[in-house]
């Protein structure tokens, strides 16, 4: 018998990834379908903020900073978080909105999405297609209205002064709407946000001259992490913080981490995992987990299978133990341990089991019996074992 904390281990395959995959859809053409007329690209590349993914029917498509995903069409004028986390990701290329308030799509922010698309060799979109027209002629009109109240002689009543003034004030009233209204937009199929960079073409499903299929490319960001899914009867064993061992069969090295979420959730997995380590079957259930590398893993480890072996504690402090095979159970059913007593003696001694781990079992004896720790067990129905060694 010996005092040890109890460590259960449990071993999984898992996947290393990305902490944030983002699929890039492609957004409709001007004119009728999408084609993809530009790619500069590829599976495995680098990507930094503000670079091009990829053109299609001659727009861009742009990797951008940020956490919230692109789910409208900015036009001056806009409101919100959104507009916020624009402002903040054109100020981190060198663009910056500064003079509009935070969340505004105002004139410095229409400025900044303009040097955006610059940059790249296009020109942001307007958000009025006559917005150029229209505009002219309100300045017009502005003009036209400043100079009938200049022009007024000294003498002119002041009646006709007033208002004179107040048509120059309409004038410039509408002449500061259609100016916050109009202007560069940035439409939602040209933005992709990552959390961070450099970020990572994970793959490629587009060719130019083609329709792009509905998800045209993937790409990742952030660290490395290693997903992996539970069978049921695994659930009650993994917790989240608890540390884990990454070992890649391809190239041999091992890392530290740790079980960073355990989903509540049953998932249907969708395809068989090969080697060692438990697994569902397609379709079977079970529960995703997310294992974080204590520090990054090399760039090595992405895309690779690896095993897992999820170190779960027992008990939280030391307890007396013993091997499996030297607890029996008798003809009434209750459990007890055989203790070798000196001069070769056998002891039988009545126990309940508590937990268990790495091939052994914590006892606690009953009725008042004593046990303790170097005293030796019988394992099995072959003889005895002593405490310090394998054999308890």
């Amino acid at each position: 018998m010996e005092n040890r904390v109890l460590k259960d281990s449990v071993i999984l395959r898992g996947s290393v990834h990305a902490e944030q995959t983002v699929p890039v859809a492609a957004g409709g053409g001007p004119d009728g379908a999408p084609i993809v007329t530009r790619l500069p690209v590829r599976p495995g590349q680098a990507v930094k903020a503000g670079q091009l993914l990829m053109e299609v029917s001659g727009r861009p498509v742009i990797a951008l900073q940020g956490s919230l995903p692109m789910y409208r069409d900015l036009k001056p004028g806009a409101q919100g978080n959104d507009v916020a986390q624009l402002q903040e990701s054109l100020l981190r290329l060198g663009y910056s909105a500064n003079g509009d308030a935070k969340g505004l799509f105002g004139p410095q922010t229409k400025v900044a999405v303009s040097k955006l698309y610059e940059a790249l060799g296009y020109e942001a979109l307007p958000a009025q297609q006559d917005g150029g027209i229209t505009l002219a002629k309100a300045k017009e009109e502005v003009t036209a209205a400043r100079r009938t109240l200049e022009d007024l002689p000294k003498e002119a009543p002041s009646v006709q002064r007033t208002r004179a003034a107040e048509d120059l004030q309409k004038a410039q009233a509408q002449l500061d709407d259609i100016e916050s209204k109009t202007g560069p937009m940035v439409l939602a199929a040209e933005i992709v946000y990552l959390g961070g960079f450099p970020g990572r073409v994970e793959s490629v499903n587009a060719r130019v001259g083609a329709k792009p299929a509905e998800t045209a490319m993937t790409l990742s960001s952030g660290r490395l992490v290693v997903n992996a899914t539970l069978l049921p009867h695994q659930k009650g064993l993994v917790q989240p913080g608890q540390p884990v061992q990454i070992h890649s069969e391809a190239t041999g090295a091992t890392a530290a981490g740790t079980v960073a979420t355990v989903s509540a959730i049953l998932q249907a997995e969708s395809a068989d995992t090969d080697g060692a380590g438990s697994a569902p079957a397609a379709g079977e259930l079970g529960y995703p987990l997310m294992v974080r590398p204590t520090t990054p893993l090399p760039a090595s480890f992405a895309g690779q299978d690896v095993r897992l072996t999820v170190e779960a504690a027992s008990t939280k402090k030391k307890a007396l133990v013993v091997p499996l095979s030297a607890v029996s159970a008798g003809a009434d059913g209750k459990t007890a341990v055989t203790v070798l007593l000196p001069g070769g003696a056998q002891q039988r001694i009545p126990v309940t089991t508590g937990s268990s781990g790495d091939g052994f079992v914590e006892v606690l004896p009953v009725g008042g019996r004593q046990v303790a720790e170097g005293q030796s067990v019988i394992v099995g129905i072959r003889g005895s074992t002593r405490s310090g060694g394998a054999d308890g």
